[in-house]
């Protein structure tokens, strides 16, 4: 073995002239642009017309979300249910927790419902305008419901003594 210093062997480096032309980068089989692109988007909504409820339907508002697409609600006949989000509403369309949705009510399992309609903000204040949803409810407001506190029940006593020059 050689002791001293390594040397790298020197870089080889071509003529500008020598060069090959840049060539184009191939195209994509499938168009420009990835998924975004291909599912419109910041594509304005358009108004669409107000949908009340029918039978076997009932107003709720997101109390929490809970992944895998289900969610829990407080439906306005005074029940809590496991919602589950329907396929055609996956990915599409975002529910987040205070929105008010429409769920079918399931026959055979009174507890589970599912969530076929996302109300947007003006159309939960048209629904409560024609007296569709209670006078109570909070549109567009995440603190609802039970905990709604902000101070989340926590209380300081200023006079416990506690010194904090001393700390």
């Amino acid at each position: 073995l050689k002791t001293g210093v390594f040397k790298p062997a020197p870089l080889l480096r071509r003529a500008a002239a020598e060069r090959p032309p840049p060539t184009a980068m191939p195209k994509q089989a499938k168009g420009k642009g990835g998924k975004n692109k291909r599912r419109g988007k910041g594509v304005t909504r358009e108004k669409r017309e107000l949908e009340f409820k029918e039978d076997g339907q009932e107003y709720a508002q997101v109390l929490r979300l809970l992944g895998n697409g289900r969610l829990e609600a407080n439906c306005f006949d005074g029940q809590k249910r496991l919602c589950h989000i329907r396929g055609t509403m996956r990915k599409k369309i975002w529910v987040y927790v205070g929105d008010i949705i429409l769920v079918s009510l399931r026959d055979f399992q009174d507890e589970k419902a599912d969530v076929i309609l996302k109300y947007a903000a003006d159309e939960a204040r048209n629904l409560k305008a024609y007296g569709e949803l209670p006078v109570h409810v909070k549109i567009n407001e995440a603190d609802f419901g039970e905990g709604s506190d902000s101070d989340d029940n926590i209380e300081f006593d200023t006079e416990a003594g506690v010194d904090l020059s001393a700390i």
